[in-house]
């Protein structure tokens, strides 16, 4: 055994115990830093592993938190949307009961062109038509009247457009003491302006046989 040594690549230390020459195995530099590169190497893919977990984790969190918010925002707004408009239509009802056709005036655009659809006559097409033909139509031949809208009031808005639709129920005593009760469909095409919501076109109508 003294005269054979084991030569091996990654290197040997020779120790002579009791006389004898023995061989113990020893890493080379090169084989240890391979070794070292080895570890370091999994060691960092353990810890890119782990961070990209943590940022998959934080966009995921992130998408679900902005999808929260979205969402709430999306509410809340309708239900300010919804409550602007009840306002709106309910005044708007409010204007028309009195009789009087400059009361209603503050929820129209003035421009000339805008169509207006009413029960009778068929259209208008500017609020001065609209003022001085309902003024002639109804108010002048009308001792008391009231137009309710129902609770049915749907709003659809997209920026500064908006749509409602909702049933109302027009109630007239004529001078001539006849009664007249209506059931009618409304529909609202509102536009925000600076003074605030306008009426650009609307349509109003009764169902065939007056129900």
């Amino acid at each position: 055994m003294g005269g054979t040594r084991l030569f091996l690549q990654i290197g040997t230390i020779r120790h002579r115990v009791f006389g004898t020459e023995v061989d113990f195995l020893t890493p080379n530099a090169g084989e240890f830093s391979r070794r070292t590169e080895m570890v370091l190497y999994i060691e960092n893919g353990n810890a890119r592993s782990g961070e990209r977990w943590r940022w998959l984790l934080y966009v995921a969190l992130a998408l679900a938190g902005g999808l929260l918010t979205f969402v709430g925002a999306r509410a809340q707004q309708k239900a300010t949307d919804d409550a602007t408009f009840r306002r709106l239509i309910d005044g708007y009802c409010a204007a028309w009961s009195t009789g009087n056709a400059d009361n209603p005036a503050k929820f129209y655009a003035k421009e000339d062109g805008l169509v207006f659809y009413d029960v009778a006559p068929f259209s208008y097409h500017s609020w001065r038509e609209y003022h001085e033909g309902v003024k002639a139509a109804i108010f002048d031949n009308m001792e008391s009247g009231s137009l309710t809208a129902g609770k049915d009031l749907k709003v659809r808005r997209h920026g500064t457009i908006a749509w409602t639709t909702v049933s109302m129920h027009l109630s007239e005593k004529t001078k001539d003491s006849k009664a007249v009760e209506i059931d009618v469909r409304y529909t609202g095409i509102w536009e925000k302006r600076p003074t605030g919501w306008l009426l650009v076109h609307e349509h109003m109508s009764a169902p065939l046989g007056g129900s």
